[in-house]
């Protein structure tokens, strides 16, 4: 049997001890991910001519792996559909059944609409959705949490 010299055995156990501390660290970085709310930056904004008192905005929800935002609804004016550019969204309206959106596919709200879900499906990957809407001029705040 052939002998491991001391600075071998040492060394291997330093590398199982930063293993340790990485997954350890890795752990609690992905917990606290699901703590984490998605960057919402509005990109577009343009009344409508043809339609007084209404205007058209979009924005660009970014998703970090594990991103959600609470439920919440949207103005009681907003007509909404989304588009998803990358990755997946897990989404949930008004209690109803939760649906996984890729990238490609779309989804709408309607006035009054409760999102009841509203995540990135991956705790790996970002995600990306473009939401479009139709709403009043003046309304500022696109987005209301619903109390718990």
């Amino acid at each position: 049997m052939k002998r491991i010299s001391k600075p071998v055995v040492l060394l291997r156990h330093a590398l199982i001890v930063c293993t340790i501390i990485v997954s350890t660290i890795g752990g609690v970085g992905s917990g606290m991910a699901a703590d984490k709310h998605p960057k919402a930056t509005l990109v577009y904004e343009h009344a409508l001519p043809n339609v007084p008192g209404k205007s058209i905005k979009a924005v660009l929800v970014e998703y970090g792996p594990g991103d959600a935002s609470s439920a919440h609804t949207h103005p009681k004016s907003a007509f909404i559909y989304a588009t998803v550019l990358e990755g997946a969204i897990r989404t949930s309206v008004n209690n109803g059944p939760v649906v996984i959106y890729r990238a490609g596919q779309n989804f709408s709200e309607t006035p009054g609409d409760r999102h009841t879900v509203d995540e990135n499906a991956s705790k790996t990957e970002p995600a990306k959705l473009l939401a479009v809407f139709v709403v009043d001029t003046d309304e500022k705040e696109l987005l209301t949490a619903l109390e718990k």
